[in-house]
């Protein structure tokens, strides 16, 4: 952009134009009070001058100054990064592009609130920035604001290259929040590439359903897909699920059983029906279908944490010591893998481990529990 000259009069004495070049600094920043020192040093010679001087932040300085901060962000440096895009957004015009690295950064840093004005004034400034529309969208969601959210995200439409973040599974979440279910599964089949109308779209919106504990929606929509196609894998599984959360034992355990006849090595089956088994205290046959769960699915912890489950109930503390280590070597984070370890070594009567274990469950529970800003 072009240079805005600005008029300088030199004073007479030195020390005029040190008293002038503090109140220049002041008024114009560094970057220009050197040319300022430069020229008012020229007052020796008891004349008055003027000269015009440019002085910006150049649009050199502008593109260093972002890729900086852009390379900032892309190492997790987020404090660092705000220090640099602030000196951008002191400048005047802003540039363009600011306001949305500058969102990003507080994104990363978690605050939602922060991130979320960062993205609007960067999508005031230019409109047509579908990046910071679409990352306005997702702090609002991750604030509780999925209404505010929908109509950003449907503009937006984008996948952001380099995140993790897909437009249509965040859309497809806003829309369960706001009861707008067959919008949801039309999302979550644009995501999964499935026709919109199909069994498959239905049993993947059920299972969305199922995470936010939505259980009626969710048995409405798995039943849905069986109706369109009755051999469908997992369908079975999932309302077994839904009736395990309900505490409807034996209507889990016929749900469960046929999966196992659809789908007879898929090893999460056999750990629903292990886990169906503890809570009807038939242990011998939880312990059975377990066994069988870890010879199918070997890296998975959650066999050995029931495994673990069902040996400390029945006493058999050395075995549970045994399959709870496995489970947290396998999963180091895994908060009920460290709970029901440390309950194995206060049997054993080593409450030195104990106490570890159960400090550790408590800070991976506590690190694990969802923040979302209120909105002010």
């Amino acid at each position: 952009m072009p240079s805005t000259p600005m008029i300088i009069t030199i004073a007479t004495r030195q020390d005029d134009a040190r008293s002038l070049g503090r109140r220049h600094r002041l008024r114009h920043g560094r970057r220009c009070t050197r040319w300022f020192y430069r020229f008012a040093l020229l007052a020796i010679v008891g004349t008055v001058v003027q000269l015009t001087v440019p002085c910006v932040y150049s649009q050199t300085a502008r593109l260093a100054d972002t890729a900086e901060a852009q390379r900032l962000l892309d190492h997790g440096q987020f404090d660092d990064a705000l220090k640099v895009l602030d000196t951008l957004a002191a400048q005047q015009p802003e540039p363009t592009g600011t306001e949305r690295l500058r969102g990003m950064a507080f994104y990363g840093k978690g605050q939602m609130q922060s991130a979320e004005e960062a993205f609007a004034k960067a999508v005031a400034q230019d409109p047509a920035d579908r990046e910071a529309m679409q990352m306005e969208g997702v702090a609002l969601f991750r604030m509780g604001r999925s209404a505010a959210a929908i109509p950003l995200l449907e503009k937006a439409n984008l996948a952001i290259p380099g995140s993790n973040i897909d437009n249509n599974y965040v859309l497809g979440l806003c829309y369960l929040d706001t009861r707008r279910y067959d919008d949801a599964r039309h999302a979550f089949a644009i995501q999964y590439h499935f026709p919109p109308d199909s069994a498959s779209a239905y049993l993947l919106t059920a299972r969305m359903m199922l995470r936010r504990d939505y259980l009626p929606t969710a048995e409405s929509a798995a039943q849905k897909a069986l109706v369109l196609s009755p051999n469908l894998p997992m369908a079975h599984l999932l309302l077994g699920q839904i009736r395990l959360a309900r505490s409807q034992f034996p209507e889990a355990l016929a749900e469960f059983e046929a999966e196992r006849t659809l789908n007879p090595l898929f090893g999460e089956v056999y750990d629903r029906l292990g886990d169906t088994y503890i809570r009807t205290g038939e242990y011998l046959k939880a312990q059975e279908a377990l066994d069988q769960a870890v010879l199918l699915e070997p890296t998975s912890p959650v066999p050995f944490i029931l495994l673990g489950k069902v040996l400390l109930k029945e006493r058999d503390l050395v075995m549970a010591q045994q399959y709870l280590q496995k489970a947290v070597a396998i999963d180091p984070r895994s908060y009920i893998a460290h709970a029901l370890l440390g309950q194995t070594y206060r049997s054993l009567g080593r409450t030195d481990q104990a106490s570890h274990e159960f400090q550790l469950a408590e800070e991976i529970q506590a690190a694990a529990q969802p923040k979302i800003e209120p909105f002010k």
